[in-house]
């Protein structure tokens, strides 16, 4: 089951939250008490969708939102009258009182949106990677005169007929293991 964090000020809006998206089988619930909580929360776990109230102790559900990674989705989950005072129109709203049923389909659209944007966002490669890569084109370009292109291909084909990754090319390259 998908984990989701469910934040509000409030310890019984907390497990009533929990409660409902637990008994459905929605997600699995992880309960915080502040945005600075959430914050940590949903970078050490990877957390992709946030439940939460208007306001925390330490600042309001809109700011939480500008600091979370672009791969986590909020729902904002607050009478009317709150709603209407969010202006950011990336964070998922639902008035309360809301029915269990509505909570439960909120939150599985919720999830999906997290692991689509997840998907979007996420970097395929880290900076390591890229530099290695790029390191090894250099060579390929300086050695062998390629352009940046052919040396990028020459990587992909290699890594292709050899079954290797591309990192892993790249980095044989640098090695001195592989001649173009």
């Amino acid at each position: 089951m998908e984990k989701v964090i469910v934040a509000f000020e409030s310890d019984k809006s907390c497990r009533r939250i929990k409660d409902i998206l637990e008994a459905a089988g929605t997600a699995s619930c992880i309960v915080c008490r502040s945005s600075a909580e959430v914050k940590r929360v949903v970078n050490k776990l990877h957390i992709t969708a946030v439940v939460c109230g208007y306001k925390f102790p330490d600042e309001s559900a809109e700011d939480l939102f500008d600091d979370l990674p672009a791969s986590c989705a909020m729902l904002l989950v607050a009478p009317r009258s709150l709603l209407e005072l969010c202006e950011n129109e990336d964070i998922f709203k639902l008035a309360a009182p809301v029915s269990k049923g509505d909570l439960a389909a909120s939150v599985r659209l919720l999830l999906q949106m997290g692991r689509r944007l997840e998907k979007f966002v996420r970097p395929r490669r880290s900076d390591e990677e890229r530099s290695v890569i790029s390191e090894a084109k250099a060579v390929l370009m300086g050695r062998n005169g390629m352009t940046e292109e052919q040396a990028h291909r020459f990587l992909q084909k290699r890594s292709m007929d050899t079954g290797a990754k591309l990192i892993q090319t790249a980095q044989m390259v640098l090695d001195g293991s592989w001649n173009a």
